[in-house]
């Protein structure tokens, strides 16, 4: 899985191609999928959580960076659903081939530059525990505060650590 994850990160063709398949095999119901998404400009890692039959992109950044600042970010995630709605066979016209909902979710923001992996990790939390298809755009009331405190991250680090001791992978 983290042999996969990598390529994943390197190669962005064979992303599309991995989440198109996900999107593709998962029909049954409406569900909310995460990329977490690193930019490659220094490692900032951003939350993207998708509604592939809504056709709505979630975007969470601890940064608080428009979307816009990651030109590719976006050609990647538009191309999947673009691919996903043809799959599918959903006709769309062309004025509004590319009118894919966006919405910049108002995420806690982080104090430094080293934590953005903690926040990501912490917004696929609390999203899964809020356990819905959307993200409010000034995220959830359970949860919203301006920044995380040193327990929270904490907490999301120590999850971590557990989780990978378990798969045995050191």
């Amino acid at each position: 899985m983290v042999r996969k994850l990598t390529e994943m990160i390197r190669k962005p063709d064979e992303v599309r191609t991995y989440v198109v398949e996900r999107f593709m095999a998962d029909t049954d119901r409406e569900k909310l999928f995460f990329l977490p998404f690193n930019t490659g400009d220094g490692g900032h890692w951003l939350l993207v959580a998708i509604n592939p039959f809504k056709e709505i992109v979630y975007y969470l950044d601890s940064l608080h960076n428009d979307w816009t600042t990651y030109p590719a970010m976006k050609t990647i995630v538009d191309t999947i659903i673009q691919t996903v709605r043809a799959q599918r066979k959903i006709q769309v016209p062309k004025r509004k081939a590319n009118n894919i909902t966006w919405n910049r979710v108002e995420c806690p923001r982080q104090r430094n530059n080293i934590d953005c992996g903690y926040y990501t990790l912490r917004f696929m939390k609390e999203t899964l525990l809020m356990d819905r298809t959307d993200i409010p755009s000034d995220y959830f009331d359970e949860y919203r505060c301006a920044y995380y405190s040193k327990d929270q991250l904490d907490e999301i680090k120590e999850e971590l650590c557990q989780f990978i001791i378990e798969l045995q992978v050191l």
